[in-house]
């Protein structure tokens, strides 16, 4: 689809749009992202259950080529608003799990816009579209997802939030190395295409990065895997995440966790620098 003229629609009359799509949750993808995180002992046979946040390995946004903006998501308009501004970003997700998805199962999303708000901040206008996900299998409700997506203009040179400190004294800490295999693979199992995750010059010189950027849903699912690694017999049944500062490729980075006093944790990636890039909190069931 083109490109719509944002100035002549109205960005609220999105919201309340709907989205339906099917899939199957077929073994290939979790054996990839398995293989890409490092992870072994589980095959993904039919019938094994599918880790949590697993599901964005399906419904993949499969945009034909003709219809790739520069950036290298799918052009504007479509379900998503038109909306003008140049960069776009998975800003922060709340997530409630209700039953687990197992391999093999036939899938079912409907998604919902549910919020388009207009603010302004340090760096000019920003735009929040909020979409509600629901995944269904076919013994009913297994997920309940929203995505919260920020639209930024293009800076003329990289100027980082405001750091926020680590946790002085986290409960673990684990560290986890990247490079850009690790990037460019986790972008090709959820076909995202946005450039700044694996080409370094259009990084560098259209979006101002200082290196390439490391996914907010990387992120979010190397925290929910660590926190899973030190509670192997407890069940998350809730989770949220938001980006607070962006984490490159180049970065010695670390996962921390706190325990918190309801008997959740709270999770944090941590760059060289000790200045928090992600943080996020699992509830357990």
């Amino acid at each position: 689809m083109n490109d719509v003229n944002a100035d002549a629609v109205n960005l609220q009359d999105w919201v309340g749009r709907t989205e339906e799509a099917s899939d199957q949750a077929y073994p290939t993808p979790p054996r990839a992202l398995a293989a890409t995180l490092d992870q072994v002992g589980t095959d993904y046979a039919v019938g094994t259950p599918l880790p949590e946040l697993w599901h964005w390995l399906y419904f993949l946004p499969m945009a034909p080529a003709r219809e790739i903006g520069p950036d290298g998501h799918p052009k504007r308009g479509g379900f998503l608003p038109p909306i003008s501004l140049e960069r776009r970003m998975w800003a922060s997700g709340r997530y409630v799990f209700r039953d687990r998805l197992r391999v093999g199962d036939v899938l079912h999303k409907t998604s919902e816009i549910i919020k388009v708000a207009e603010k302004d901040g340090k760096t000019g206008r920003m735009v929040f579209v909020t979409v509600r996900h629901t995944v269904r299998s076919g013994r009913g409700l297994a997920v309940e997802e929203e995505q919260d997506i920020v639209y930024l203009p293009m800076p003329k040179v990289f100027t980082p939030p405001p750091p926020t400190k680590a946790p002085a004294s986290p409960s673990w800490s684990e560290p986890v190395s990247l490079d850009p295999v690790l990037l460019f693979r986790f972008s090709a199992l959820t076909f995202n295409g946005h450039r700044i995750h694996y080409d370094l010059p259009y990084a560098k010189e259209t979006e101002k990065y200082p290196g390439l950027v490391l996914h907010g849903p990387l992120q979010a699912l190397l925290l929910l895997e660590a926190a899973k690694r030190r509670a192997p017999d407890r069940v998350p049944a809730g989770y949220s995440f938001r980006a607070v500062h962006p984490v490159f490729g180049h970065d010695r980075v670390t996962l921390m966790g706190v325990a918190r006093d309801d008997g959740g944790t709270d999770l944090f990636t941590v760059n060289g620098d000790g200045h928090v890039g992600m943080q996020a909190t699992v509830g357990w069931s």
